[in-house]
């Protein structure tokens, strides 16, 4: 559901501003990514929160990263491979009125590679005899970041019911999100690559050639014939499916790569994050994917640069003396222990030395912000927070931080 133009933009932008707000309203995926420890799970989570409040419709945030504190955020009670609505009733003791519905799920990945297993096999007999190979619960978990292929087949599947307007994912972090972005394409390699054909070929016909039979001799003492042949029957097996793995990997790029959907890398501005949050922005425009945003968790307040501030900071770390004596008998009128010059003194120094340091990092933030290597249609920055996040009125707080509002 599209909102009219008039509701795509959070108030305080000049009207040709992009914003968060127009961005997710004209999209139908927006990928959360960056760096670990940023706040990126709990961005995602309140993108979609806040998505579903302004835009309506029906919103899921579908996380793929193992960590599981959106259940508790969102109150829930789990979260697993199936959509479950966030209740009514936490918006609103949130104390807000959503336009849509906040719907929310975590990957499991088993559950969704047996769905792929019933979606993909040829037939009835080839879909059983998977499911029931004792390899397939522990390989198929495992082999060639499946968990990353499935997360993407996950979406796609999603993607392509239909039921909701707007899906936001949340990644794992940085590098492993590029494998989250090449999985469709390394599962397709995988099954027409050589070891593949290494591990079947003896058991698709007997005529082993001799250049290969030495290998085989090997393997089968340390591993065992038997197990040899569960792991050839097993990838037999899959690559009756060849045909629908590869179909399906050229369609999620696509999806990817689709103009209805945006990335939204998330990250700080410390140094180290920054770096690999800027190196994942560079890889999305290489690829030709759409770099909808870049959102700075945790940044200091732009008043903390202010001339004047500096200035008053300044003074009173060079004049505590003077100041501690025209401050203390104000406070000796409440308390006469707190009218201790020589202690007022030290705590007014250390004050504005304080503030002076943080001027001193606010500065660097600004400088790194305005020197991003890669420029996102919409640069989000959202302040340090008081408390942690921990429930979805924290999460609406943090929403309207990077909305604007």
């Amino acid at each position: 559901m599209t909102p009219p133009p008039s509701q795509r933009r959070g108030h305080g932008h000049a009207a040709d501003e992009p914003t968060i707000d127009g961005l997710l309203a004209a999209k139908e995926i927006a990928v959360a990514c960056g760096p670990g420890g940023v706040g990126k799970t709990t961005t995602a989570a309140a993108l979609a929160a806040t998505a579903a409040v302004h835009h309506g419709g029906k919103v899921l945030v579908l996380t793929v990263d193992p960590a599981r504190r959106l259940a508790n955020a969102l109150g829930l009670d789990g979260l697993g491979n199936t959509e479950r609505r966030v209740p009514p009733e936490a918006f609103r003791a949130a104390g807000a009125k959503p336009r849509g519905q906040l719907w929310a799920a975590m990957l499991d990945t088993k559950e969704s590679w047996d769905a792929l297993i019933r979606r993909h096999a040829p037939d009835a007999t080839t879909r059983d005899q998977i499911l029931a190979n004792p390899l397939y619960a522990n390989i198929a978990g495992r082999f060639v970041q499946s968990h990353d292929y499935i997360a993407m087949e996950r979406l796609f599947e999603i993607h392509a019911e239909g039921d909701y307007d707007l899906i936001v994912v949340d990644t794992p972090p940085t590098r492993n999100a590029l494998d989250f972005l090449d999985a469709p394409r390394r599962m397709a390699d995988f099954f027409s690559s050589r070891l593949l054909r290494w591990l079947i070929v003896p058991y698709r016909s007997r005529l082993v050639n001799v250049a290969s039979r030495p290998f085989y001799s090997i393997a089968d003492r340390i591993l065992g014939t038997q197990f040899l042949a569960d792991i050839a029957e097993f990838f037999i097996l899959f690559q009756s499916m060849y045909d629908g793995f590869v179909a399906r990997a050229d369609a999620v790029t696509r999806l990817l790569s689709d103009r209805r959907t945006t990335f939204v890398v998330v990250s700080t501005l410390e140094t180290v994050p920054l770096r690999e949050a800027e190196f994942f922005a560079s890889e999305l425009t290489g690829r030709k994917l759409h770099l909808g945003a870049i959102v700075l968790n945790k940044v200091l307040p732009d008043s903390l640069r202010s001339s004047e501030a500096t200035a008053v900071a300044e003074h009173l770390r060079d004049a505590t003396a003077e100041v501690a004596e025209a401050v203390a008998p104000a406070l000796a009128a409440v308390d006469a222990e707190l009218g201790q010059v020589d202690q007022v003194q030290r705590v007014l120094g250390e004050v504005a030395e304080s503030f002076l340091n943080f001027r001193v990092v606010a500065v660097r933030e600004a400088e790194a912000r305005s020197h991003l290597a890669t420029a996102p249609d919409v640069l989000a920055t959202v302040p340090f927070f008081d408390t942690d996040i921990y429930d979805l009125g924290g999460l609406l707080r943090l929403g309207a931080a990077v909305w604007g509002t």
